[in-house]
């Protein structure tokens, strides 16, 4: 179980997105992250246990931005550490996700075959590759999306 919040609006978004994770702590305190899109460019804070070892590092975050995402872990794959906290950036994809790839281990055999470099021990983590790769041959996101859940 986790807790996933998101916004896209005119607001700025990074306290929205905090209190939203506060009232979703519940389902996860494990670890906690939030990423923020402004002017291009993804920001990304984490941190393992209760939500508030996160609140500290807020101010790392562009506060202008109105676009961004937050999680709260309830740790399935991976240990509950900051480096295993979603959000997973790679490259110009940041993801975060509740749930269980089930087959994400002979995905990440066949990503490792290919020369991907794994940070984290986490099922997502295979998500965030598996969908640049996608994103390398099919440039628009949602039919990128579209393709890589037939391999999911």
């Amino acid at each position: 179980m986790c807790g996933v919040i998101g916004y896209i609006g005119e607001k700025p978004c990074v306290e929205l997105i905090f209190k939203g994770l506060k009232c979703l702590e519940y389902r996860g305190y494990d670890s906690s992250g939030i990423a923020v899109l402004e002017e291009g460019a993804i920001s990304v804070i984490k941190s393992e246990g209760k939500l508030d070892k996160l609140a500290p590092l807020l101010s790392a975050l562009p506060h202008n931005a109105t676009l961004g995402m937050g999680h709260t872990r309830w740790a399935t794959h991976g240990a509950p550490t900051k480096v295993n906290a979603h959000p997973h950036k790679e490259r110009g994809v940041a993801v975060i996700h509740n749930g269980i790839l089930e087959n994400y281990q002979e995905l990440k055999i066949e990503l490792l075959e290919k020369g991907v470099r794994f940070q984290t021990d986490t099922d997502t983590e295979v998500f965030v590759h598996l969908l640049n790769q996608e994103l390398d041959t099919v440039p628009d996101l949602r039919k990128a999306l579209l393709n890589l859940i037939q391999k999911l």
